[in-house]
């Protein structure tokens, strides 16, 4: 049986697991499309977040499972899925915002409940989130900025 401490800690794990679900979704559509599209260099990039965003999502469900709980492999976020370049790049940009927004609150309750196992490894997931994912997605949004589209697009081919 499930205590009431792990059973809050759970409920609040899955709401992250339902962000990592829905990023996986999310970035595998885009993935397929930039490949559809022959922009190599984004496909094996945003191919390569499914793989960390798979690995987070094991993360949460190993933890889940180790404190007694189910994973919710129903839940999502709402879908952003798009079909040109800027917009994909700023959807998943706005999908790993929100994600790192519900990381900190949850970082926050495991501190206030003394779940410092679980602490310790939602900051390795948002330091990936923000460090690795949305700065390369913010960066990438930059450059077309900067060199325009059609010059961005022709390096990623």
């Amino acid at each position: 049986m499930l205590d009431r401490d792990n059973a809050d800690i759970v409920k609040q794990l899955n709401r992250l697991l339902a962000f990592e679900l829905t990023s996986i979704d999310q970035y595998t559509a885009h993935s397929r499309t930039y490949e559809d599209m022959g922009l190599n260099k984004l496909y094996e990039r945003i191919n390569h977040e499914v793989d960390d965003e798979r690995g987070h999502a094991d993360l949460l469900i190993r933890r889940i499972l180790f404190l007694g709980g189910q994973p919710a492999m129903n839940q999502r976020e709402a879908h952003s899925i798009a079909t040109d370049v800027p917009t994909m790049l700023a959807n998943d940009l706005q999908l790993e915002y929100n994600n790192a927004a519900t990381l900190r609150e949850v970082i926050q309750f495991c501190e206030k409940v003394g779940d410092f196992v679980s602490r310790d490894m939602l900051i390795g997931i948002l330091r990936d989130t923000e460090q690795d994912h949305a700065y390369w997605l913010r960066q990438q949004l930059e450059l077309i900025e900067r060199l325009g589209l059609p010059n961005y697009l022709q390096a990623q081919l």
